[in-house]
């Protein structure tokens, strides 16, 4: 799937130079650090929104792009500077998609995911454990630019979770021609093939180069 971009805005987002300093747009520490060591190797700085202080605006979209667009505007306008942000979550076809773009409401008002793993494998039942991750990471300007970016992994779920690296949903999930859970399997190979990466492949083509 190609970047969308408001093209009312695009000049400012088409390049990010080394040393700029981008705001991540998430309260999710896991999320955070990911994208700093996506970012790492552009000489980006990189800091966290709930380092700056910034509210979590509600997510109230009907789509991953939506969810990501709202983060990446509110941090943006809130700083004054070029603000990230991803939407993430979990779909399962046999669930009817679910828990998707309501992944994190799953884990309920702590955001423990041994509750969520745990709905999901009761509401899964004997049904085909074929599931997709999907990330869209939204890019917006102070100037009120905007683009966005999607990214997918396909695999399977496997119960009961293993490994104790990753986060969210990581500990059930099997990558297509893989054994091994993303919380199994080391911080740097899941980097290379997961949703998120592949999202941000397509931002370093469109803003990023090393230089």
């Amino acid at each position: 799937m190609r970047e969308r971009l408001d093209e009312r805005h695009p000049m400012p987002l088409r390049r990010i130079d080394p040393g700029a300093r981008l705001v991540v747009a998430s309260h999710n520490p896991g999320k955070v650090v990911e994208i700093e060591a996506l970012l790492a190797p552009y000489g980006i700085a990189t800091v966290g929104a709930a380092a700056l202080g910034l509210p979590e605006p509600e997510e109230n979209g009907a789509t991953f792009e939506d969810n990501a667009a709202l983060k990446a505007r509110a941090a943006a306008d809130a700083s004054g500077l070029p603000s990230v942000a991803d939407d993430s979550g979990l779909v399962v076809p046999a669930l009817g998609g679910a828990p998707g773009i309501y992944s994190a409401r799953w884990a309920g008002e702590f955001k423990d995911f041994r509750v969520a793993m745990e709905r999901v494998r009761r509401e899964l039942g004997e049904k085909d454990r074929s599931a997709h991750f999907v990330a869209v990471l939204a890019l917006a300007g102070p100037d009120g630019g905007m683009i966005t970016f999607r990214g997918e992994v396909h695999g399977r779920l496997v119960f009961p979770p293993r490994g104790e690296r990753g986060f969210g949903y990581d500990p059930i999930f099997v990558p297509d021609g893989g054994d091994l859970t993303f919380g199994e399997m080391d911080p740097a190979e899941k980097h290379r093939i997961s949703h998120r990466a592949r999202a941000f492949a397509k931002l370093v083509e469109a803003c990023l180069a090393l230089r």
